[in-house]
Order: C-alpha cells, then sequence, then structure tokens
C-alpha cells in the first residue's frame, strides 16, 4: 500500500469522520491535547532544571525525577492519543506540512537525547545526585531537552497557522467594498 492511499485511509476511518462532522470534538481533543503537551513540557522542564543546577543541587536529580515520571508519562500518553487523533481528521494535510514534520522530528530527537542520557549519563547519578555539580553530559541533556521541547510547541504553534485552509472565496459570493 502507498502513502496516499495509506493517508486516505486515516482519513476515511470512523475517527476522522468523527472529528471532521462534530461541532465540539476537534476543539475538546485539542485543548487535551494541549494541555497534555503542557504537562510533559512542564514536568520535564522541572528535570532539566535540576540537571542545569537550577535552582541548587540540594534536591536529588533522582527524586526529582521519580517524582515526575509517572506524570511525565501518563500526560505524554494522552497527548500522543489525542495528537493521532486530530491527525486522523486532516492526514493528507499534515502529512504533507513541514512544520509537523519537524515537530514530529523535534519529538524524535527528544526521545533520543532522554534515551540517550538515561542510558548513559544516569550511570554515574550517584556521584552527582545531591549537593555536588552535575557532570558536561547530564548538564547538556538538560539543555538539550529544553531546546527540543520548546522547538516541539514553536513547531505545534506553527502548524496551526501553516496548515493549509482553503481561502477560496466561493464564486457565487458577491463582495461589495464600497462604503
Amino acid at each position: 500500500m502507498d502513502i496516499p492511499s495509506i493517508i486516505h485511509s486515516i482519513e476515511a476511518s470512523a475517527p476522522g469522520e468523527w472529528l471532521r462532522t462534530s461541532v465540539k470534538a476537534l476543539p475538546i481533543v485539542e485543548s487535551i491535547h494541549v494541555l497534555a503537551a503542557a504537562t510533559v513540557f512542564g514536568s520535564v522542564f522541572i528535570v532539566d532544571l535540576r540537571l542545569l543546577g537550577l535552582p541548587d543541587t540540594r534536591r536529588p536529580v533522582t527524586l526529582v525525577s521519580r517524582e515526575v515520571l509517572r506524570l511525565t508519562w501518563a500526560a505524554f500518553c494522552v497527548a500522543v492519543l489525542a495528537g493521532m487523533l486530530m491527525f486522523t481528521a486532516n492526514a493528507h494535510t499534515y502529512y504533507g506540512n513541514t512544520a509537523f514534520r519537524l515537530k514530529m522530528l523535534a519529538l524524535v530527537a527528544a526521545g533520543l537525547n532522554m534515551a540517550i542520557f538515561h542510558a548513559a549519563g544516569l550511570r554515574s547519578v550517584a556521584r552527582w545526585d545531591q549537593g555536588a555539580p552535575v557532570p558536561l553530559s547530564g548538564r547538556l541533556a538538560g539543555a538539550i531537552a529544553i531546546v527540543l521541547w520548546v522547538s516541539v510547541i514553536c513547531l505545534a504553534r506553527w502548524i496551526g497557522f501553516t496548515k493549509g485552509y482553503d481561502f477560496k472565496i466561493p464564486s457565487d459570493t458577491h463582495i461589495n467594498f464600497q462604503f
């Protein structure tokens, strides 16, 4: 099956039809997506600030991470599900949208940054967990994560302004600009 056929199938799905035909569904799903994404960013931001030593290093990184990790993953799952639903409503437009593609790329990069840090950077956490400076790898991971998540937010907003809405005025519309 080729990409256009897949995109068409996604749009023709029951969720796609529901979101396109319901007056309330899309705004509700989009609101849930935005709130979940804000929760993801906020919880990740707390950990990343701690990796940067802000506000200080007295609070253990492992404790901060443990406190927000469940919330982060729950919100991430909700954001992904809501985002997938929104995609079904207008898949062909999203698929061809540069901002959407860059957002997905930034999300993958944020995931890779986190995976690399968890696999390599946290090995030595016992030495710097509390009261010691975070090593360069941890500070870099935190800074990169902040940049990537801010990019995700900016690109998400960009999508809303570049979705390819059809602004053609129907030929049978008569507009009089005389005052």
